[in-house]
């Protein structure tokens, strides 16, 4: 089993910034690529950002210029700092990983989100 525990969630105002990190930990033999999504109310979850074991990145055109991800391989972890935070940024953020159990099966895996809320 593996485990991915998330933290940095909380309320911000508007202009505001928050840093969300996400530690993997258990069966681990490789840790793949790593991302976060996020729901709002009435909306389905959708990618924010992902990251390769490379450290390739992709963005929502949303969050382009102001959220980054990042990653820290020695620690399991992976970061979204945003920034310029705006009200519709305002979700449940869940963290997702692709995991090497064993040489040959990788399995996915999610946190079990954390609240962003920006309002002033």
């Amino acid at each position: 089993q593996v485990q991915l525990v998330e933290s940095g969630g909380g309320l911000v105002q508007p202009g505001g910034s928050l840093r969300l990190s996400c530690t993997a930990s258990g069966s681990i033999f490789r840790l793949n690529a790593m991302g976060w999504y996020r729901q709002a109310p009435g909306k389905k979850r959708e990618l924010v950002a992902g990251i390769t074991s490379d450290g390739s990145t992709k963005y929502a055109g949303s969050v382009k210029g102001t959220f980054t991800i990042s990653r820290d391989n020695a620690k399991n972890t992976v970061y979204l700092q945003m920034n310029s935070l705006k009200p519709e940024d305002t979700a449940v953020y869940y963290c997702n990983a692709r995991v090497v159990v064993t040489p040959g099966s990788e399995y996915v895996y999610w946190g079990q989100g954390t609240q962003v809320t920006v309002s002033s």
